[in-house]
């Protein structure tokens, strides 16, 4: 089927620690490399005096600029400054966080030689950007359109802030969803569709900074999802951090010394941290050896896997607890789970395979399709599908979501009324009959929340909105019914109706609490052409320099191989050469055109000095000197 002309719709798995993005082309959906070759992308940007960078190349120099290097910005997106999940990561963190305007947490990091603040919506959108970018490239054409993920525990602020992030970075996003439904269409699209009998599948999505498990039953192009839970702030980087605290603990007892407090030691530590939990899926130990950690001292140890299963216990439990409960939420037994589906790259850690064996009496996971991928891969099968691309089989995906938090009103002494239950399957529309508090009411203030505290201001603050002209009556006597609805695309309406008269209030939830306002956006949409143009200058200009550089070294090179040229003229090189290598050391932050002129300067002496040597060499039938370009 025929898509938008040249646009294009893509799928987005905007991870925590690695992003990837994946599109249908070729008859099929294809997971899209990056300029690197690499199929997926780290989420990391960094800043430096001359330029900013993003994925691979921030990760790659990150250990030698750690406090201008951004990285886990997800987990801070939707969040407040003075949030306990906000304040445990900056521990561990070589950046600087800092409170915004409403407790917003910002980066601050140092650009260009100028103090910066980013907000974490605006960290994201430069991943975007980059993987936006990388899909034109691969496609060949104007990507628009675009699914991204996000994790199933994920409240409506995360989602929010992820869709405000999507328009910083140009895109429209078509839909927001969960990173394990996402993986169930990629499941279902490999396995269920050959299958014709029905399968209770529970996603087990492990990654880099949150946990989700999702149970869903697939049949055949129908993925219904019975039931979703998990933390979004437990994943491969808490793991991470547990070795880190282990090796600084150590290092502090042996040497004596505490390096907690010095950024450029604890990012190398968790570098080497991070090697580790990978190898250790495969080997029952591994060294630790990071020469000159601090003050000129080295790290030499070594951690085995039985060690960092111990440092991890709790938190493996906790999986396996989350497990139990999407199960009983879904109204499961766990003996009738016919597959059990890794996601996310900590899923490949040996110990949680194991407790996950153990807890479904010996079946084993199923690891057939990319861990890495599949996400990616269920987002774009999902942009096809609403975006008129793709096949027969991509168009006959029928997916039914849940709703994965509670929603409900605050009433009397602040008690949360839960109006949809969390894991109902949406699009919903449920209701509830309310009264009055006290004698003569005129009004109801209503205030909608989410979450699965009792106590209503415990949970997330979705809108308030007023009832108004209520006649006024004895407390007990109005009866008002209020309703929640929520349509396909996650899009929720409460309403609020005083039964017989007539009198109805009715609001779109769009969260403001916490959320960008529309000249925020517009100016961050503003800002990130403005850098983006200021990148593409810089690469132009580092190319400008590259020319040069290479024509100088071209130049000097030829001179000196060539045979027959006067020592005065070889002099003359010689000495442009270093005059030009002299003038690169001292201009590193000239202009294009100062590059350019320079080049022209290079190329007026040498050109004169190869037509010289052309004349001689017609004369007397030797070799000239090679042409430079």
């Amino acid at each position: 089927m025929a898509g938008n002309g040249n646009r294009r719709a893509i799928g987005i798995d905007l991870g925590t620690t690695y992003s990837c993005v994946a599109a249908w082309q070729h008859d099929r959906i294809e997971i899209i490399p990056n300029d690197q070759g690499n199929r997926t992308t780290p989420s990391y940007v960094a800043f430096t005096a001359e330029e900013r960078l993003i994925g691979d190349a921030a990760k790659n120099q990150v250990a030698n600029n750690p406090i201008n290097t951004v990285f886990d910005a997800k987990r801070l997106i939707g969040c407040k400054f003075s949030d306990a999940t906000v304040q445990r990561d900056i521990a561990y963190w070589p950046f600087k966080v800092i409170p915004g305007a409403g407790d917003k947490p910002m980066f601050a990091v140092t650009y260009k030689g100028e103090e910066k603040q980013f907000s974490a919506e605006e960290i994201s959108s430069m991943v975007l950007t980059k993987l936006k970018d990388i899909a034109e490239a691969y496609l060949g054409s104007t990507v628009t359109d675009v699914v991204i993920t996000v994790p199933a525990y994920f409240n409506d602020s995360q989602r929010q802030a992820t869709k405000d992030a999507g328009a910083i970075a140009g895109l429209n996003v078509m839909r927001i969803i969960n990173e394990p439904t996402a993986a169930a269409i990629a499941y279902g699209l490999d396995k269920g569709a050959t299958s014709s009998v029905a399968k209770n599948v529970l996603i087990f999505d492990l990654g880099g900074g949150t946990f989700d498990v999702t149970v869903a039953t697939i049949d055949g192009d129908s993925i219904e999802v019975k039931a979703t839970t998990g933390d979004t702030h437990l994943g491969g980087q808490d793991m991470d951090n547990r070795m880190v605290n282990h090796f600084v603990n150590e290092f502090k007892s042996k040497k004596g010394k505490d390096i907690s407090g010095h950024p450029r030691s604890i990012r190398r530590l968790k570098n080497a941290c991070e090697r580790a939990k990978r190898i250790l899926s495969s080997c029952l130990e591994t060294p630790i050896e990071i020469e000159l950690l601090f003050e000129g001292i080295d790290l030499f140890s070594s951690i085995s896997r039985a060690k960092f299963n111990d440092l991890n216990t709790d938190l493996f439990n906790k999986c396996m607890e989350l497990v139990e409960k999407c199960l009983c939420d879904a109204k499961v037994d766990k003996s009738s789970v016919d597959e059990v589906v890794l996601v996310g790259g900590s899923s490949r850690i040996l110990k949680v395979q194991e407790l996950l064996k153990e807890f479904f009496n010996g079946k084993e996971a199923c690891k057939t399709i990319n861990p890495d991928e599949a996400v990616a891969y269920g987002a774009a099968v999902l942009a096809a599908k609403l975006s008129g691309e793709g096949n027969e089989k991509v168009q006959n995906v029928v997916l039914s979501d849940v709703t994965p938090l509670s929603l409900g009103i605050a009433g009397v002494a602040d008690l949360m009324h839960v109006i949809i239950p969390r894991n109902t399957p949406i699009p919903t529309r449920m209701e509830k009959t309310f009264t009055t508090e006290k004698d003569n009411q005129t009004s109801v203030v209503i205030k909608v929340y989410e979450g699965e505290r009792s106590k209503a201001t415990d949970n997330n603050l979705l809108g308030v909105f007023n009832l108004l002209g209520i006649p006024a009556a004895p407390r007990g006597v109005p009866k008002i019914k209020e309703c929640i609805d929520i349509d396909a695309n996650g899009i929720m309406s409460v309403s609020a109706e005083l039964i017989g008269t007539g009198l109805k209030k009715k609001i779109i939830i769009t969260n403001n609490k916490g959320r960008l306002s529309k000249e925020e956006i517009k100016r961050m949409i503003e800002d990130a052409e403005k850098y983006k143009r200021e990148d593409k200058e810089f690469r132009k200009k580092a190319g400008m320099r590259s020319a040069l550089e290479n024509y100088a070294y071209d130049m000097r090179n030829n001179t000196r191989s060539a045979t027959g040229i006067e020592a005065a003229d070889k002099k003359e090189i010689e000495k442009a050469f270093e005059s030009t290598m002299i003038w690169l050391e001292s201009n590193k932050l000239a202009k294009v055109d100062a590059f350019k002129e320079k080049l022209k300067e290079l190329k007026l002496i040498y050109n004169r000095i190869v037509a010289k040597m052309h004349q001689s060499t017609v004369h007397s039938g030797g070799p000239s000197i090679a042409e430079v370009d």
